[in-house]
């Protein structure tokens, strides 16, 4: 049924490209897609500061990192799911479909009333954004010719930065000052003006439906990818990383991806074709935006908590210090965007990770006597680096794959980022916690550190109501102090790989449209034979 309303769809629809809409139409697509965008971005980041007073109110709290999992499955699932059936049925019926499933999961999530409820709806939302987010991407080389895209593509890389870095700030604004069903009601508007935008006229990019869907690739590809972002959340929290049950979730994890590999390679119509590995391209560009998702993830990850225990900043500011990071990150991403028809991919993946590593090395050297202002431009530096990795892989990749290849390869860099921002967790968190071990235990007299109640992340959250050890407190912050500034210190080493990326990557410049229609022709034609 779903398969058939899809192809009325596909036949009622005009087969339009950017240059048959006229430029306000084009605009308003782009607002939408941008709403659409934000809303999805926001969701991944905005229930991090919300979730004590959620669970609060209703119960769960042995289930609350749950909340978060959930939706960060579920959206790293459809991703590229979502990118190749909008290439298979068109941009707008599948973009519909996924800001529908979001609003319903928003409106769902506000009416929970346990947490299992709130986990289950989370999943919806996270199926929607899953759509939302390679959908818009992809959308923009329907809508520009190459030369333009660049453009575009920062814009809504900045979009995606502001969403994800403000999300804590606008969840802890919320539940100060509305009910905590807000924190998810305030999707609905955004995501109904999207939805209003969007449907009035959309471009269909209609490609060849005569194979079968890869339903198999589709499952296996889900599974593998469940599997990972579980080792990764349960790496050194519920099971040690030497532990049997890593290894055999990390075992299991890449037979699964041989398996996949092997169904991609006899399936009429991939959703990750493995031809895609072997573009050079797509390669480097995907390691730069997931190396950009460990960076970005990892300086947020505990920079609030790090604020406000370290530098007794109050909830409210530590969501501010945030602002530079975007700031520096829309710098870039904007100049990049715009500068990239000049300068060529290449440099940009080269000067990103750069500065990013400066950035991050001087937020190592953090204390609690560093002033405000200097925490400040540390992360501006380390915004402007990130940025630069921000939306130009995108345009590298969609200028040198076919037109029929667009989502497929624009939401496969794009699964490539929320892996990246996956392991960020894992590795992040195991860093912290390995650190803070050895400093407590070095700093604390052995029978006071043998009775704290943890000696992880968990025990500077709650030390406070263990009056025991209030004569150790500054003991016990400055080891988490020194142990998140070094995990910035091993985030600015780790981006050193997007540099490998950025050498490695064949430098090129966004072609004008008829080179691109003749470079995809030339491409159908080879891999047809």
């Amino acid at each position: 049924m779903f398969h058939e309303c899809l192809e009325d769809v596909k036949t009622k629809e005009a087969q339009t490209n950017w240059s048959n809409i006229d430029k306000k139409t084009r605009s308003m697509i782009m607002i939408g897609l941008g709403l659409g965008l934000l809303i999805a971005s926001l969701d991944s980041t905005i229930v991090g500061t919300s979730m004590k007073t959620i669970v609060e109110d209703i119960g769960g709290m042995d289930q609350i990192s749950w909340v978060v999992t959930a939706y960060l499955l579920c959206e790293t699932i459809m991703i590229p799911i979502g990118g190749k059936l909008s290439d298979r049925y068109g941009r707008r019926p599948i973009f519909l479909a996924g800001i529908s499933f979001f609003i319903g999961g928003s409106i769902l999530c506000g009416f929970s009333t346990n947490v299992y409820m709130l986990i289950a709806f989370r999943a919806i939302q996270g199926l929607g954004g899953g759509i939302l987010v390679p959908v818009a991407t992809s959308a923009v080389a329907d809508l520009y010719p190459p030369e333009q895209r660049g453009k575009m593509q920062a814009i809504l890389g900045s979009v995606f930065a502001f969403a994800s870095c403000i999300g804590p700030f606008i969840g802890g604004f919320v539940v100060d000052n509305l009910p905590w069903e807000w924190v998810f009601f305030i999707n609905v508007p955004f995501g109904i003006i999207a939805l209003i935008l969007t449907a009035k006229e959309f471009p269909a990019i209609l490609t060849d439906t005569s194979h079968k869907i890869d339903y198999l690739g589709m499952a296996v590809l889900s599974l593998g990818i469940v599997v990972l972002l579980l080792l990764l959340q349960w790496g050194n929290e519920m099971f040690p990383w030497a532990s049997i049950e890593t290894m055999l979730m990390a075992t299991a994890f890449f037979i699964i991806m041989g398996v996949f590999m092997v169904v991609e390679r006899r399936s009429e119509d991939p959703i990750i074709a493995p031809r895609m590995f072997r573009n050079r391209t797509f390669l480097c560009s995907a390691l730069a935006l997931g190396v950009m998702g460990l960076g970005m993830m990892g300086v947020m990850m505990y920079l609030s908590l790090f604020m406000q225990e370290v530098m007794n900043a109050t909830a409210t500011m530590s969501g501010i210090i945030m602002i530079p990071l975007i700031i520096g990150m829309i710098i870039t991403s904007m100049s990049s965007g715009i500068l990239v028809n000049r300068t060529g991919y290449k440099i940009w993946i080269i000067i990103g990770p750069i500065i990013a590593c400066t950035g991050m090395a001087l937020m190592s050297t953090m204390s609690t006597n560093t002033p405000m202002n200097i925490v400040s431009i540390y992360l501006l530096i380390t915004g402007l680096g990130l940025g630069c990795l921000m939306s130009v892989p995108t345009v590298a990749v969609q200028n040198n794959v076919r037109k029929k290849d667009l989502g497929m390869a624009t939401s496969g860099v794009i699964l490539f980022r929320n892996i990246g921002e996956a392991i960020a967790s894992g590795i992040v968190t195991s860093v912290i916690n390995m650190k803070l071990y050895i400093e407590l235990k070095s700093s604390l007299p052995a029978n006071i550190f043998a009775d704290l109640p943890s000696y992880k992340i968990s025990l500077i959250e709650s030390f406070r109501q263990y009056s025991e050890f209030d004569d150790y407190t500054t003991e016990i912050i400055t080891s988490f102090s020194n142990s998140v500034t070094f995990s910035y210190l091993i985030c600015g080493i780790l981006m050193f790989i997007a540099l490998i990326a950025g050498v490695a990557i064949k430098n090129g410049h966004p072609m004008s449209n008829e080179d691109y229609d003749k470079f995809s022709a030339e491409q159908d034609a080879l891999i047809d034979k």
